[in-house]
């Protein structure tokens, strides 16, 4: 895309996006993570990314640089244009050099909203409002009176109202502790996160349905739970890696485990994503000499042989079964 696309006003920005967004859709499909539900297709096709990312901060050396769509050069223009329309994930809020709030990889929200199993008429609360872009292709699939955000900090919820207003959508935006839920909004059919938890908050459990889904992030993976009722849900990872800023208040889930931990280990295990996703899992409570043992001993096991229960006022991690030999408790 050359630097004269968004040269001359909106027209011609709108039309660069549009063909920069077939791009993209034409590059999420080639990697099937819809083929489930095609119609999160027809979504990512009409819903403007660049709407809900006005500007974006890209690392450079001694901190963050900032691309926006206003910038007075052209060819910077240009180039905001092509990352907000590139599959990958793109920092939108960093406080004192940390990133507090992100818009995600397009084709891992993809992934999700496939897993999510939405049906017409579900209502579906998310947890981290963000930009507002993921609750943006919620209201497309299911329609805004079904769908509510919510994040913790003003700021972010006032921004993501006025992208969604942009943009033509308006479900409930509501400014919260994600953890409490949104009980003036239940009861919900789905829930999903766009930030990493610590621990499952038995307050979505209570404002769930029976027979409804959590998708969230969890350690460095995504857990599918099924609720069976306020007090009990379980489920089994997804297959697919995912990391996301973590649930602002809520407890960390250990994904950040320091190299110092791994110090000792071979370097099968200290370059391993899988490996690193159990110690994340188990959050210190199995040492990681006991980690690799095991890891090693069950044949270096992807996350779908994992899960998570909920039941009975506690939690736990686990390898297989439930019931089984490999159980770890949980926050």
């Amino acid at each position: 895309m050359s630097a004269r696309a968004v040269d001359h006003g909106p027209d011609d920005l709108a039309a660069a996006a549009r063909s920069a967004r077939a791009a993209l859709v034409r590059e999420i499909d080639a990697d099937g993570a819809w083929a489930a539900d095609p119609v999160w297709r027809e979504a990512f096709e009409s819903v403007p990314r660049h709407l809900f990312v006005p500007y974006y901060y890209v690392g450079v050396a001694g901190g963050y640089e900032r691309r926006w769509g206003e910038d007075p050069r052209p060819h910077r223009r240009a180039q905001w244009l092509r990352g907000v329309y590139t599959d990958a994930p793109l920092a939108t809020r960093v406080r004192d050099g940390e990133l507090v709030s992100s818009s995600s990889q397009p084709s891992l929200m993809a992934r999700m909203l496939t897993a999510l199993a939405v049906r017409d008429g579900d209502a579906v609360l998310e947890i981290g409002a963000g930009t507002g872009y993921n609750a943006a292709l919620l209201s497309y699939r299911l329609g805004d009176a079904l769908v509510t955000t919510v994040d913790l900090e003003p700021e972010i919820t006032e921004s993501a109202r006025r992208h969604l207003a942009a943009a033509g959508y308006r479900p409930a935006v509501v400014t919260g502790d994600g953890a409490r839920g949104c009980p003036e909004r239940a009861p919900f059919d789905r829930i999903v996160a766009t930030c990493t938890l610590g621990s499952i908050p038995l307050a979505w459990l209570a404002q769930c349905r029976p027979g409804a889904r959590i998708l969230a992030p969890f350690a460095t993976g995504l857990i599918d739970l099924r609720v069976r009722d306020a007090g009990h849900a379980e489920g089994r990872f997804l297959h697919t890696a995912a990391y996301f800023v973590p649930l602002r208040g809520g407890p960390r889930s250990g994904s950040d485990e320091p190299d110092a931990v791994l110090a000792g280990l071979p370097r099968r295990a200290r370059g391993s994503e899988l490996f690193r996703f159990l110690l994340a899992l188990t959050a210190g409570r199995l040492p990681a000499d006991e980690a690799f043992a095991l890891w090693e001993r069950e044949g270096m096991p992807p996350r779908e042989r994992y899960g998570i229960t909920v039941g009975d006022g506690r939690a736990w991690a686990w390898l297989d079964d439930p019931a089984g030999p490999y159980a770890w408790p949980l926050p």
